[in-house]
């Protein structure tokens, strides 16, 4: 009398494979619960070289996306007025991308800047998904120059900033 058989070999391997696999399903993260973009960071960078001062984000499409979907984010203006758009069309390229805003003015320290950021099906119709956020400088945008300091590739200093003229 065999106790062990070919056949309750099987059955049981089949049986095990479908508790396990029940139990996979149950406690796995749904993808559809995921949101379609996690921010990676983000906030205030100063080029003092340039005279510039712009803020933004980075983030990662980590549920798929249509290509030619649109990442829009809606920038709080430093200096007043209405709010600073920027968007984006996903591609297959990459699943990366980084938004900022063209360069401002009138950036105080500590002071909360915020930005809404959607993202729509490529027809601009559907909301996908909305997420707020908001971003704060150290520094104020009184220690960027007007003017840039330098101009060119080989950073030749700039004529037209007053702070590049030498006396004499």
């Amino acid at each position: 009398m065999q106790i062990l058989s070919l056949k309750s070999i099987v059955a049981g391997g089949l049986a095990l494979c479908v508790v396990l696999f029940a139990i996979g399903w149950y406690t796995r993260d749904n993808p559809a619960n995921a949101p379609y973009l996690k921010i990676l960071g983000g906030g205030f960078m100063f080029n003092y070289r340039e005279g510039e001062v712009f803020y933004g984000f980075t983030a990662l499409v980590v549920r798929p996306l249509a290509s030619g979907s649109i990442i829009e984010a809606s920038f709080e203006n430093p200096a007043g007025g209405a709010p600073l758009v920027v968007a984006e069309r996903v591609s297959t390229m990459t699943n990366r991308y980084a938004l900022r805003t063209p360069p401002l003015r009138g950036v105080e320290a500590k002071k909360p800047y915020h930005v809404a950021i959607k993202v729509y099906d490529r027809e601009k119709k559907a909301l996908l998904w909305a997420e707020e956020h908001s971003y704060s400088s150290q520094i104020s945008d009184t220690v960027v120059p007007e003017k840039p300091l330098t101009i060119g590739p080989g950073y030749h200093l700039n004529p037209d900033n007053p702070e590049n003229r030498r006396p004499g």
